[in-house]
């Protein structure tokens, strides 16, 4: 089958992107440049970070995400689009499965937004599965068997723990505080 596969680790400060039958293609950061002239997409991820602090007034470098959800809708979908079509290429016919992991702790209308903004940027279909439980699973942990696996996610943005077992979370608590939040503390 031709068709492309793809894991998206949407996080506060980084976008991890893992191809089926490559491992992770991608790792960048969750940063995007802006011409405020045009609302143009000016540069993401690493080139955009490098550019943080740096710009004319006329450019805006973003953080489309906080606290592991979205706060910026339309850069977030175009950060996205152009992370797909960076690992899939530039065809539009060739539209890939996304797997997108959010936090167990976002309100339905938040995972409806990440969602929403993947099929916008060229995912053919769109799923989402709690981070805590993507941890488990990339992790090698035995997430189908009966018995309990503790998880500890800290990202930049949330921290979350849950009890993983027969390919579900049982019990979890999520705070929107991260790495991000501990650094400024620092």
């Amino acid at each position: 089958m031709f068709e492309k596969q793809l894991g998206i680790d949407l996080g506060t400060v980084n976008v991890l992107v893992y191809v089926t039958g490559k491992g992770i293609l991608l790792q960048e950061p969750s940063v995007v440049a802006i011409s405020e002239r045009d609302s143009k997409i000016v540069a993401v991820g690493h080139e955009a970070r490098d550019m943080l602090g740096r710009t004319p007034e006329s450019i805006e470098v973003a953080r489309p995400l906080r606290a592991g959800v979205v706060a910026d809708y339309v850069v977030t979908e175009a950060m996205l689009r152009y992370f797909i079509r960076k690992a899939v290429g530039r065809n539009p016919l060739l539209r890939p499965r996304v797997m997108i992991s959010t936090p167990r702790g976002v309100t339905s209308v938040e995972s409806r937004a990440v969602k929403d903004a993947a099929e916008q940027a060229g995912a053919k279909e769109a799923y989402l599965i709690p981070e805590p439980l993507a941890a488990a699973y990339g992790a090698g942990l035995p997430i189908g068997t009966p018995t309990g696996n503790m998880v500890v996610d800290i990202g930049g943005g949330t921290t979350e723990a849950a009890v993983v077992s027969m390919y579900d979370i049982v019990v979890w608590s999520s705070v929107r505080v991260g790495g991000n939040r501990i650094d400024d503390s620092i």
